[in-house]
């Protein structure tokens, strides 16, 4: 598995994070690695987990960059593209800023309204200058 499939592996987990409030992290891995079968590597198992681990931080850090919108009006979607991004910027130095936002924006186009794109390259753009990363 390439690190795009795993991105976006990583991103669905997410999403059903989004989506399934109810369920522990460990119950969705659990559910999609062994009923879905889904190929997860250490990135996603990194990524998945560190976001869930680090929700308070990557929410404070979006947060502020949402002008306009509250947290619960942005489509679960674009939430865990933005987590995730986010959690890349924050946790993944091996992962340059504007490699993460890109992929960030791709995902976006591929799941999610065709203008929610726009909106995260905006905030994530805002993030990476919070955390003053090229």
């Amino acid at each position: 598995m390439n690190r795009k499939e795993a991105r976006e592996n990583a991103f669905i987990l997410l999403f059903e994070s989004e989506c399934r409030e109810d369920e522990t992290a460990l119950e969705i891995f659990e559910y999609a690695t062994n009923e879905c079968n889904m190929e997860c590597d250490d990135y996603v198992k990194d990524v998945f987990f560190g976001v869930n681990e680090r929700r308070k931080e990557i929410d404070e850090l979006l947060e502020p960059n949402y002008v306009g919108w509250k947290k619960n009006r942005i489509s679960p979607a674009s939430r865990a593209i933005l987590a995730l991004s986010a959690y890349e910027m924050l946790g993944r130095s091996d992962i340059p800023a504007k490699v993460s936002i890109n992929e960030a924006i791709e995902l976006s186009k591929k799941y999610d309204d065709e203008k929610s794109y726009v909106f995260v390259n905006g905030v994530l753009n805002a993030v990476r200058e919070t955390l003053k990363l090229s």
